[in-house]
């Protein structure tokens, strides 16, 4: 058996890391004094409140304010909160890895939601979880979304979201200087080919991603993560730690 390389040899033996654990255990230990929130006998009822939760303890990646609380009960919060003025889409065609890191990224800066373009089956598995608590809708082609839009734009009687194309492609300006729109559709394409010529061809504006090494783009997932972020920093406030 071949000897572990040096560095890895020091890892193991550093005893390194020490992670913190996030989350709350059971209720009856975290906060023996208090009636259960899930008894409807108790004047602390509240239903927002899981009770297999409560009982085996929190430990999801959540707010702290959202422990021992439904799924259910947090995407309504969300809703009644606010979601942001802007939106993200992504072409499907080739079942990105990436889409689950979008809508996760998604959830964390609170888009309207995520639309997802062409074949309904997407990994999960980079959202974990988050999906439960994002409004994602799906789409069979491009031309298909922009007429949603416009039929919702009609129904509602307000304007439909200006579709952004972001992709590092002749003539997109630059995202570091770009003004985004305080309700906008943001679209990405996949891994590789980038966004159709079509998706290019309906957008508002196409905006690109500086970039100063050899490959010619960054994936998905972190253009999605940057260019959302862009939009946070010009329109959103400072946000919250728990």
């Amino acid at each position: 058996m071949r000897d572990p390389n040096p560095i890895t040899r020091a890892a193991r033996e550093s005893g390194e890391p020490t992670f913190r654990q996030v989350g709350l255990g059971p209720w009856s230990l975290e906060h023996p004094d208090l009636p259960r929130p899930d008894d409807p006998d108790s004047a602390a009822y509240d239903p927002r409140f899981d009770s297999d939760l409560l009982d085996h303890g929190d430990r999801r990646n959540v707010l702290d304010r959202y422990r021992y609380w439904t799924v259910e009960a947090i995407r309504v919060d969300l809703d009644r909160r606010g979601r942001h003025g802007f939106e993200v889409a992504v072409e499907n065609w080739t079942h990105d890895f990436n889409i689950g890191s979008m809508v996760r990224t998604a959830n964390a800066f609170a888009a309207g939601r995520v639309h997802i373009v062409g074949p309904h089956k997407w990994n999960r598995k980079g959202a974990l979880m988050t999906e439960l608590y994002q409004h994602v809708v799906h789409h069979p082609s491009i031309s298909a979304l922009a007429d949603d839009l416009r039929e919702e734009a009609s129904r509602s009687g307000t304007p439909a979201p200006r579709l952004i194309a972001i992709d590092n492609v002749p003539g997109a300006v630059p995202i570091e200087t770009y003004d985004f729109p305080d309700r906008c559709l943001m679209i990405f394409g996949a891994e590789g080919p980038g966004l159709s010529q079509e998706a290019l061809d309906l957008a508002y504006d196409v905006v690109y991603i500086s970039q100063f090494g050899s490959v010619r783009s960054i994936n998905a997932g972190a253009a999605a993560a940057v260019a959302m972020h862009a939009w946070i920093a010009q329109r959103a406030g400072v946000g919250r730690l728990s």
